[in-house]
């Protein structure tokens, strides 16, 4: 039997046991005000040092329980899971399920230990309703092969949520093929700074491969282009033209409110600028191309990396891949880095295959001039791809933040690249 750690030094701390062995007579209730703060929230450092985000209670509350009670219709007899760590802000999103009744379920372990099926298993035996993950989650499952609907009962599922990254027509596709074909596929986008969404699912609407369904209640977002005019049906950055309840109400060690403003409101004065590349179309449905501070900009023309990513990503040569623009010759070129499934080699052959894949799937202007190999790709710890540090690396600059990263040790072969000093 092992003893006790040692926590004396961690101030106001107790051990489990020793908790669970006191009986509380009673519970205070504090009566405070709707904007009183309540989360620190850590953004996830794909764009440097994590911000230190605090947030309100009311505000916070009020604006995931619209996001659970009305675009996910969540009730009181469903059984939600989310495969989230818990620093992640969808472990906030899914805990919030408690204030609606439902059944929070918890997984603890790899998604694909011991097998592929162990989340789905979960699934069947449990009888989850709600089933949350990722678009790199639905992308390797794809890849593994296993097809759960073939494998499992899955019956009382009525909604997958899919987000942490934008979700390919091919995911779409493989979750009505090969996970459900009568279920909701809510691809959802927002972050960790509002602690929710822009933009989500409708369950009283359609579903467009590829599409997010449409924007949040009481969200006032929009695509802008670089005069600050709205567009739609192409490419723009992501704007809230009015505050929501759960924006930040302000961030720590920021006393004059500099930090805050530099993050969301010194592109557009006055109107929050997320740093994401949307599109909305007539229908109200939005497209995510990924973060604008990453994107491409060969010969002028804006190209968002996840255009790259949905060809790349149906490529069964391909386990990973990870694009940047790295400025050259008074311009800019896009290099894609790839990491291989087993058993296959990046030679002149894959490398056409991948080029006209992206010509004819995308574009002319899409096709990067640089195919390299790389071992692996590099991820935040909320497993979002980290393109900027690799940018920054490749044009003579230096990683920070590595802390962030969950596989910080793969940046040493970018930082020791020669192919792209050459032409």
């Amino acid at each position: 039997m092992t003893s006790d750690p040692e926590i004396s030094g961690i101030r106001n701390s107790v051990l489990w046991h020793q908790f669970q062995d006191k009986q509380a007579d009673k519970i205070d209730f504090a009566d405070l005000p709707f904007g009183h703060p309540h989360y620190i929230m850590y953004s996830s450092g794909t764009t440097g040092p994590p911000k230190s985000l605090v947030q309100s209670a009311g505000g916070v509350l009020i604006q995931q329980l619209k996001e659970l009670l009305l675009h996910t219709d969540l009730k009181r007899e469903d059984n939600i899971f989310y495969f989230t760590t818990c620093g992640w802000m969808m472990w906030n999103w899914l805990t919030c399920s408690l204030a609606t009744g439902a059944t929070v379920m918890l997984y603890d372990g790899s998604p694909f230990h011991p097998d592929p099926g162990v989340l789905w298993r979960y699934a069947q035996d449990e009888g989850i309703t709600v089933f949350g993950t990722s678009a790199g989650y639905l992308s390797a499952l794809a890849a593994s092969g296993l097809k759960p609907a073939e494998a499992y009962n899955l019956e009382p599922l009525k909604t997958i949520l899919s987000t942490g990254s934008p979700l390919s027509e091919d995911g779409f596709h493989f979750v009505y093929r090969h996970i459900k074909p009568d279920v909701q596929l809510s691809s959802i986008s927002g972050g960790t700074d509002i602690n929710s969404c822009f933009v989500l699912g409708n369950p009283i609407g359609p579903v467009y491969a590829g599409e997010i369904q449409c924007r949040g209640l009481g969200v006032k977002v929009n695509a802008w282009d670089e005069e600050g005019r709205r567009v739609f049906n192409e490419p723009g950055e992501l704007v809230c033209e009015a505050a929501i309840p759960s924006m930040p109400i302000f961030f720590l060690n920021d006393p004059d409110g500099e930090k805050y403003h530099n993050a969301y409101f010194a592109r557009f004065p006055g109107v929050w600028t997320h740093g994401d590349f949307i599109e909305i179309n007539d229908r109200g449905g939005a497209v995510i191309y990924g973060r604008s501070d990453a994107t491409l900009n060969p010969g002028g023309v804006r190209i968002g990396t996840a255009e790259i990513y949905r060809q790349v990503e149906a490529i069964e040569e391909i386990e990973d891949s990870l694009v940047v623009g790295q400025k050259w010759k008074n311009d800019v070129r896009v290099v894609l880095f790839v990491k291989l499934a087993p058993g296959h080699t990046l030679d002149d052959s894959l490398k056409k295959k991948i080029r006209d894949t992206i010509r004819h799937n995308a574009s002319p202007r899409h096709v990067p001039a640089k195919i390299l190999e790389a071992p692996d790709i590099p991820y935040t710890l909320n497993m979002k791809k980290v393109e900027l540090a690799v940018k920054r690396i490749i044009e003579g600059g230096k990683a920070t933040n590595k802390d962030a990263l969950r596989n910080p040790e793969c940046l040493d072969y970018f930082a020791n690249l020669k192919e792209l000093q050459q032409d």
